[in-house]
């Protein structure tokens, strides 16, 4: 079992292309809603929870990403065909250098 959870829920839509992919045996119902949790580690736990401040994470260690995020994740889910993809799609949704000034070289 995973450390953390990212829960993403699913629309009519995009149940249909999880169906598409062959992921349907890891869709769950939560609070009557259709979703797919994708597992994380701790590691990635602590590195989205500093992009993206103010992340709540829920009895059961699960959490719910900004729209923006939780679409890019739910898009990365298809394109590999299964749920374990945190260790790519952190890659994608964190990005450590944000808001930061660029530093010059010193020579």
């Amino acid at each position: 079992m995973a450390d953390y959870l990212v829960n993403v829920f699913l629309g009519d839509e995009h149940l249909k292309k999880i169906e598409a992919a062959g992921l349907q045996g890891n869709v769950v119902d939560i609070a009557g809603k259709k979703a797919v949790q994708v597992p994380m580690t701790q590691k990635d736990q602590k590195k989205l929870v500093k992009g993206f401040p103010g992340l709540d994470f829920d009895a059961s260690n699960a959490c719910v990403l900004p729209a923006e995020a939780e679409e890019k994740l739910f898009n990365i889910v298809l394109d590999m065909k299964t749920i374990d993809v945190m260790k790519f799609a952190i890659m994608k949704l964190y990005n450590p250098l944000a808001g930061k000034a660029p530093r010059s070289a010193q020579r």
